[in-house]
């Protein structure tokens, strides 16, 4: 069988945070930049995986899936769990941090800010998208409390999604007032390899 194969650019989040699981669970992963800058996304063999053109999509043996909390879920199922612990309430979590903490900072925030040329940004609504992030950060501490994960002390996808984006949060020029715990909380991402390697990437050719 051939190994697994993510089709999707370094850079982009959603690839990121795929990339990241499967390094926490020591898979070899073959992984093609497509999208962005290297484009791709428009081939009839890439729309015949995914429709939408969207990256990541995941190729294993008979398996191709795409958008990236499905393809991480099936992962963790299938090649896992590893140290990423899976369970109902990690499970919730997941889903929360990706469509709702997540989602309102890497449109309104990163795509708002940092892909926007200056001279076209809405920095009153960067600053409200910001701030709203942080309400939804501060939630995601709450639930963690004396950690260091988001659900029951261990490791999840829950941490995945909730932890993707925030390297971009603490490295933007924007003036940040995280909640409490999500600094020690970045500090402990920080500490995980597979982190450092698939997520802390420079992204300065995203820049509008």
């Amino acid at each position: 069988m051939a190994g697994v194969v993510i089709h999707g650019r370094k850079t982009s989040s959603n690839v990121q945070a795929v990339m990241w699981g499967a390094a926490e669970l020591g898979l070899k992963v073959d992984r093609r930049d497509v999208g962005g800058r290297f484009g791709g996304t428009d081939t009839a063999a890439f729309r015949a995986m995914n429709p939408m053109g969207l990256v990541p999509v995941l190729e294993d043996g008979s398996h191709t899936l795409f958008e990236s909390a499905v393809i991480l879920r099936y992962l963790v199922a299938s090649h896992g769990p590893g140290p990423i612990a899976e369970g109902p309430e990690q499970d919730m979590w997941a889903e929360w941090a990706k469509y709702t903490m997540c989602a309102a900072f890497t449109m309104p925030v990163f795509w708002g800010y940092y892909r926007t040329p200056e001279a076209d940004r809405d920095m009153p609504a960067v600053l409200g998208a910001l701030e709203r992030f942080e309400e939804l950060a501060g939630v995601a501490m709450a639930r963690r409390g004396a950690g260091p994960w988001l659900v029951d002390g261990q490791f999840s996808r829950a941490d995945i999604m909730a932890g993707h984006v925030l390297y971009r949060y603490f490295t933007l020029d924007l003036p940040r007032k995280p909640p409490a715990g999500l600094e020690d909380y970045y500090a402990a991402l920080v500490e995980r390899p597979a982190y450092r390697e698939h997520v802390m990437v420079d992204y300065s050719e995203l820049k509008g």
